[in-house]
C-alpha cells in the first residue's frame, strides 16, 4: 500500500513534538504518540487549526529540505497509522 504522505510512517511514536492550534490555545507538549491520540478527540474545527511541530524534520516530496511542521491531513495520517497499530 502507498503512503499517502511518505516519510509519516518514519516518526518514531516516542519523538517529542508539540500540537499548536492557529487559534492560540495552550500548545500540547508531549510524542507524537500524546498529539495522535489527542487529536482523534479534536472536534473538526480544531482538527483544521491544528499543527504540530517536529523536534527533527521530515522529507517532503517535492520540497527541496525537510520540514519541521505536520499539517491537519499529516496528522490525521497519524492518528490512523496509530488506530491500525493498536487494534
Amino acid at each position: 500500500m502507498q503512503q499517502k504522505f511518505p516519510g509519516i510512517e518514519d516518526i518514531p511514536w516516542d519523538q517529542p513534538a508539540t500540537m499548536i492550534d492557529l487559534d492560540g490555545k495552550p500548545p500540547l507538549i508531549g510524542t507524537i504518540r500524546d498529539c495522535a491520540v489527542h487529536f482523534g478527540l479534536y472536534k473538526p474545527h480544531a482538527k483544521a487549526q491544528a499543527r504540530i511541530v517536529l523536534t527533527q524534520p521530515v522529507h517532503r516530496e517535492g520540497r527541496k529540505t525537510r520540514t519541521w511542521l505536520l499539517d491537519p491531513e499529516e496528522i490525521e495520517a497519524l492518528a490512523e497509522r496509530l488506530k491500525l497499530e493498536t487494534h
